[in-house]
């Protein structure tokens, strides 16, 4: 059938073919406004099941605080708490040659990140915010447009339950579990739109941006909410932790340096979270390993080796050591809470590997010993 079906529009195809045009670039013609017209009902599908999504975010909201309300104000300032994710001062870090930071940057030498401070506010800012919604004005790319429907949503639902827990509001967090389909498509949401920037970064990243990452911070840290998330879109988030590192590991911009700190610090924040450190903390390990075996096996064969991955590697040993050395937001644990399948493969034949490696990637061979220090430091 299939076979009868081609034969008939290829003798369609030719018997309508206008004149002066060959066969092959009339089917080309052809199938590009085909495609056209697919392209256009998807968009169309796209912009329906958007509206679909923040229509139901809006009820929800209703029903959890039924003294909730959206206003629409194109003037309304958004409230940004800038202090939730280190400033990293994006303005005057423009595409250099990746070579340098700023001072206030999130990591220093040893990959320390810093602190989330979560500053309180006064009632009556709380209110006149809860009832406003971020201007779309703020959105300059559609990257950024993605974002805003999630970030708004999530944004009032953190606010809600802040001020709710303070007395100032009447909140019943029980319809979540009712519509638990809502967040977990919000959250979802946010991710692949986190993704699609650090895939293609453009600096200075916009404060919006920096929101859209704090709140998801805030969000998988809180005590109550963080168990809604967690539970429906852990997923979710373990492929988009895995995204983050392969994104550090394959980019090879010559000008990278600057967005490897933001995804870096990032998946710091994210590692802070107790339910999500373990998992994280074995794909760095899993990374780190291959990476090291590699290294010694073309080292031995005396192959070439790529350099670029060589120099990615770094941000994750970083990272890797930040989370061993920290902890997690809620409790103080230490790298020897971690006990994990990976960390019996990572030191199994690490000193062989670090005699080997340690004369020509002397700086390597150091991260991998002190990463392993940090890894016994139970027995220690």
């Amino acid at each position: 059938y299939l076979k009868i079906s081609k034969l008939a529009l290829a003798f369609a195809i030719i018997q309508s073919k206008p004149p002066g045009k060959s066969c092959k670039e009339y089917t080309e013609h052809l199938a590009k406004s085909v495609s056209e017209q697919d392209f256009g009902w998807k968009s169309k599908v796209e912009v329906l099941e958007a509206e679909v999504l923040r229509l139901r975010q809006e009820l929800l909201l209703s029903k959890i605080c039924p003294r909730f309300c959206l206003e629409n104000d194109a003037s309304a300032e958004p409230l940004l708490n800038q202090e939730c994710i280190n400033p990293m001062s994006y303005s005057s870090q423009l595409e250099d040659s990746g070579c340098d930071v700023s001072n206030d940057y999130a990591f220093d030498s040893l990959g320390t990140a810093a602190d989330i401070h979560q500053p309180e506010q006064n009632v009556n800012t709380s209110k006149h915010w809860l009832e406003r919604v971020l201007p779309l004005s703020l959105c300059n790319t559609s990257k950024e447009e993605s974002l805003t429907a999630p970030v708004q949503f999530l944004q009032h639902l953190l606010e809600i339950k802040r001020l709710s827990e303070g007395g100032i509001l009447q909140a019943d967090f029980t319809e979540l579990e009712k519509d638990s389909l809502t967040i977990c498509n919000s959250v979802s949401q946010l991710l692949d739109g986190l993704t699609v920037f650090y895939n293609s970064p453009k600096f200075p990243v916009s404060d919006f941006l920096t929101e859209a990452v704090c709140v998801l911070i805030s969000l998988i840290t809180d005590n109550k909410l963080s168990n809604h998330v967690l539970k429906k879109c852990f997923r979710k988030l373990e492929e988009f932790k895995k995204n983050l590192i392969q994104i550090i590991l394959r980019n090879s911009n010559v000008n990278r340096f600057q967005a490897l700190h933001a995804v870096s610090h990032t998946l710091v924040l994210l590692g802070r979270n107790n339910i999500l450190r373990n998992s994280l903390i074995s794909l760095l390990l899993s990374e780190v390993r291959q990476f090291a075996e590699q290294l010694l096996q073309a080292h031995q064969i005396q192959a070439m080796y790529d350099i670029t991955q060589y120099e990615n590697i770094f941000p994750l040993c970083m990272i890797l050591e930040q989370l061993l050395q920290n902890g997690t937001e809620a409790s103080n644990v230490s790298s020897s809470d971690y006990d994990g399948e990976e960390k019996i493969k990572f030191l199994k034949n690490l000193d062989q590997i670090i005699l080997y490696l340690s004369d020509e990637f002397p700086l390597f061979s150091l991260y991998l010993w002190r990463t392993s220090i940090l890894l016994n430091s139970a027995q220690i």
